[in-house]
């Protein structure tokens, strides 16, 4: 059953590399179609007082277009959708599991819309669903242009340690500290 699979990829992947429309640099990015922008994520009453909420937290999602090698890292809120060249993102959610908790996840919801080859202006979606960090292989971005995966989601838990601080310019140096004094040298005659 892995012949016909390859063979379809490959089959595809060459299809592609002909097209002759002319494309939006991928490090460029444009509006997104009104139709496709989504609203922030309401948060419900029992999540208020657990971690960060959801409207602000910070994904990082990589994307890969394998057409030309070029990778992006993306940061996005949820709610957030992000046009590049002839794909869209849209992040629904972004999750991580707290310090205390193993095995530690993270991950988030995201959907992937492609612009179709023909002139139709039609977009298609190819993805809807959970991408993990840890776990790539359980849900994966399957189109033979673009890959999507997970770096981040930035939040914070109650108790969770605060970042150490910086030190300040009003705060005084410490010395160096000196070498503690040697015994003296014996000799053995």
């Amino acid at each position: 059953m892995r012949g016909p699979a390859l063979i379809l990829a490959s089959t595809l992947l060459l299809a592609a590399c002909g097209d002759s429309k002319p494309t939006v640099p991928e490090s460029e990015e444009t509006e997104v179609p009104e139709e496709f922008q989504s609203a922030p994520p309401s948060q419900p009453a029992e999540e208020a007082g657990l971690g960060t909420p959801m409207a602000e937290r910070v994904a990082t999602l990589g994307l890969l277009n394998k057409r030309n090698n070029l990778s992006q890292e993306l940061q996005m809120k949820p709610g957030e959708s992000r046009r590049i060249g002839d794909v869209i993102l849209r992040l629904s959610a972004c999750e991580r599991t707290a310090p205390w908790e193993m095995p530690r996840q993270t991950g988030a919801f995201v959907q992937v819309l492609v612009q179709s080859k023909d002139d139709s202006e039609q977009w298609l979606r190819v993805f809807s669903g959970w991408l993990f960090k840890e776990s790539p292989s359980v849900n994966v971005v399957e189109h033979p242009i673009y890959d999507v995966w997970v770096k981040d989601c930035a939040m914070r838990f109650p108790g969770e340690d605060a970042p150490a601080p910086t030190p300040t310019a009003s705060a005084p140096a410490a010395a160096p500290a000196e070498p503690a004094p040697s015994a003296p040298e014996t000799s053995e005659t």
